[in-house]
């Protein structure tokens, strides 16, 4: 069974061995405030780093999900309020979030085929802490690309910092972190692991905002966090596994460069096939907000459900539509972990039976 469900996602396979792996070192047990897993933690940033080309001033911070650093953002980060430009599911959940624990919030929602235009963004001000992206919107198979972010970066408010959540890309497609302050994502999409750990990155400027702030009222306040991780220590137990299996990931996987090219390609490769189909097409019609790594078709909700049902049947396991698309789209993952045999698989599925 091969699985483009959109998270929690296809892992790799290797990550059996590493399992494994684990268990006989010791790694289940370890204790976390040891030298070892202070070592394991100073590899892992750097691996991260190298990697995915994080810049080396930027600080790495490990949480559970991409849901809690919605609330971490809101909480250290955010004194007044922010402002969010989202298109779809995971955006105004984020959004939703910040309002509750910072009422003045605002937020602006745009077309799955519009480019947002920096220029024209009515709620921010110079009041603003946050302004908040997604880049890969999950639910409806968008992307931002890096132009729109730098557009926005440079028409920043006062103070304000840039945050982006690339969940469904990072590790997927090459970012340019340095085009915004905060990066995070979850490790069960692009990564290729099991859920429960994600990954937070702070440019210098957001650091400065953190120590400037110091909210220290929550157990997983940013200021009390980053004092942690100068000696690669946590505020709480972490999830030493998680952490482990990310090293050995990383470790293995080519830089990110490599990695990009090969999404790229098979993106492309499945646009042009659906863009010729004629029972189901695209979800999203521009291919300027297409994403690389989730890829939404959309059809009658008959058809929908038959293909689904029938690639099922072979073995292929299709995400579902999400929201207010959910009965009349479907959704492709496109992530590393998920192997070339089984995109061809695919192709020949919807060539044989959905042409």
């Amino acid at each position: 069974m091969y699985t483009f469900n959109p998270g929690p996602s296809q892992v790799y396979p290797q990550v059996r061995r590493y399992l494994q792996d684990a268990f006989d070192e010791g790694w289940l047990s370890a204790p976390h405030r040891g030298e070892r897993f202070v070592q394991l933690m100073r590899q892992t940033v750097q691996e991260l780093k190298n990697k995915l080309n994080v810049p080396q001033d930027y600080t790495v911070f490990f949480m559970s999900s991409a849901t809690e650093c919605w609330e971490v953002l809101a909480q250290s980060l955010t004194p007044t309020k922010s402002f969010h430009l989202y298109s779809g599911a995971f955006g105004e959940k984020w959004y939703e979030y910040a309002k509750a624990l910072r009422p003045e919030s605002t937020g602006i929602k745009f077309g799955i085929d519009e480019v947002p235009d920096a220029r024209n963004l009515p709620g921010l001000d110079e009041h603003t802490n946050l302004v908040c992206l997604t880049q890969n919107e999950t639910s409806n198979a968008t992307q931002l690309r890096d132009g729109v972010i730098l557009n926005i970066y440079n028409r920043l408010p006062g103070n304000a910092l840039l945050a982006v959540d690339a969940t469904s890309s990072m590790a997927g497609i090459q970012l340019k972190f340095i085009k915004a302050d905060i990066w995070y994502a979850s490790v069960q999409k692009c990564f290729g692991l099991p859920a429960g750990l994600s990954v937070m990155l702070l440019s210098p400027r957001a650091v400065e905002r953190l120590r400037k702030v110091n909210e220290r009222s929550h157990y997983n306040s940013l200021t009390a966090q980053y004092e942690k991780m100068l000696n690669f220590q946590t505020t709480h137990t972490p999830n030493v596994l998680g952490i482990y299996l990310l090293n050995r990931t990383l470790h293995d996987n080519p830089a990110i460069k490599i990695t990009h090219q090969h999404v790229q390609e098979r993106a492309t490769k499945l646009y042009d096939y659906f863009d010729q189909a004629t029972q189901l097409r695209p979800l999203v019609t521009n291919p300027e907000t297409r994403s690389s790594t989730v890829i939404g078709l959309q059809g009658a909700p008959a058809l929908i459900e038959e293909v689904k049902r029938q690639a099922l049947a072979q073995g292929l396991q299709l995400g579902s539509g999400y929201g207010p698309w959910k009965p009349t789209s479907l959704r492709i993952a496109n992530f590393p972990a998920i192997p070339d045999a089984a995109f061809e698989q695919l192709v020949q599925f919807f060539a044989k039976d959905f042409a």
